[in-house]
């Protein structure tokens, strides 16, 4: 049988250095946990969530899926934000989408994949709701780049829709969604404009968001 040792012993390494700067982290970390952000990203293996926002465990409550989509029929996602946001007390929701995405590479192709077509049917619906725009971008690939941030800009304004963040804020909790992206080659994150705060902010920012990114 294969075991992985491999890993087995990089975790253990990884262990043995992490006690060796901080004897107790690993003890203080298994007695609560109290992050103040719920990061919402794509599954892809090249976009490490606390790597790239320099957290450490503990820091970051994370939810990640093929494409970065929040859809309201998606109870896995909705639990993990109802959970960040009514028991944790997050303040601030990342939606973050990354440049060079498999799975928006894919919602744009005509092959077909099997079951995930259907995931990503979703980024096909934000691909035809923006198609006029998309008929003046000749280049393929920025194409892709506009439907990844466009994409992540709809799934912002999904989060915002949702039961549970808008109950939060009925309720003046203190709540930020926002709108980032990350690009593969370089490393770094960017900010696409919209960040929403209360129900009244919504349309505006969405639409100087879909603007801003034309």
């Amino acid at each position: 049988m294969k075991t992985l040792k491999e890993l087995l012993d990089r975790n253990l390494s990884w262990a043995n250095g992490v006690k060796s700067q901080d004897p107790e982290f690993f003890s203080k970390l298994s007695k609560q946990q109290s992050p103040q952000y719920l990061w919402i990203g794509c599954s892809d293996s090249r976009v490490p969530a606390n790597q790239i926002v320099g957290l450490l465990p503990g820091e970051l409550f994370v939810h990640r899926n093929v494409g970065n989509i929040v859809v309201h029929t998606d109870f896995n996602c909705l639990s993990a934000i109802q959970y960040a946001v009514a028991v944790l007390k997050v303040r601030h929701i990342i939606l973050c989408g990354h440049y060079g995405c498999g799975g928006i590479q894919a919602a744009l192709g005509s092959t077909q994949l099997g079951l995930i077509d259907n995931w990503l049917r979703h980024i096909k619906d934000v691909f035809t709701r923006h198609e006029q725009t998309f008929s003046v971008i000749p280049d393929e690939h920025d194409r892709l780049n506009r439907l990844s941030e466009l994409n992540v800009i709809e799934q912002v304004n999904n989060i915002c829709r949702t039961t549970i963040v808008q109950q939060a804020w009925e309720a003046g909790q203190e709540l930020t969604v926002h709108g980032w992206i990350y690009g593969i080659e370089n490393g770094l994150l960017k900010d696409l404009g919209v960040s929403i705060s209360k129900y009244d902010d919504m349309e505006g920012t969405y639409r100087q968001a879909i603007a801003k990114t034309g």
